[in-house]
């Protein structure tokens, strides 16, 4: 699968902190294009990637679970279940975790996909991701339950599907790789 890439952290990332977490006294000065130092302390932090996961799940027809964003950012649009990866927790586990928090069903099977890049906005901040994308089997779709982040549970066919009824880029391109493999199959 190809993707656009996400644009480059470059000075954006390292801007968006200004003192030393460390000491607090001094200003965060530019070390690298991802990274900062401060001059004070010594202390030497990195910009890195963090790890968010999607589901793609269909139902017997065929059908793509989709949700609707019930909080910002991009309230109101569609979605693909998933979140980020805790720390101490494979992306596997994450997923698990993720659909059971927001719908409620249970796991049985996955198999990794692909990888989108993405850049996250939440309350001022810019978070650069990586979205890996997993096809996933459930135990009983008759069991889901929208958490407060879910607003709406949809089974959408793979033709009715729009990229840009996605309020996150990189759930667009999710559902173009998707359908993309979906157009292979047949």
């Amino acid at each position: 699968m190809t993707t656009t890439k996400a644009p480059s952290a470059g000075l954006e990332i390292v801007s968006q902190f200004r003192h030393c977490p460390r000491c607090g006294t001094s200003e965060l000065e530019r070390h690298s294009e991802k990274s900062v130092r401060c001059p004070a302390c010594g202390f030497l932090f990195f910009f890195n990637t963090a790890a968010a996961v999607v589901a793609l799940i269909t139902d017997r027809e065929g059908r793509l679970l989709v949700t609707k964003r019930a909080l910002d950012p991009a309230q109101g649009s569609l979605d693909l279940p998933g979140g980020f990866v805790d720390a101490h927790e494979t992306a596997e586990e994450a997923l698990s975790r993720e659909i059971r928090e927001d719908l409620n069903p249970e796991i049985t099977g996955l198999r990794y996909l692909f990888s989108v890049p993405n850049i996250y906005d939440y309350a001022g901040v810019r978070y650069h991701t990586v979205d890996l994308a997993f096809a996933c089997e459930v135990r009983d779709l008759t069991m889901l339950r929208p958490s407060d982040e879910v607003a709406e549970i949809l089974f959408l066919r793979p033709e009715d599907l729009d990229a840009n009824a996605f309020g996150l880029r990189s759930m667009r391109e999710v559902i173009a790789g998707f359908i993309g493999m979906r157009g292979r199959q047949s």
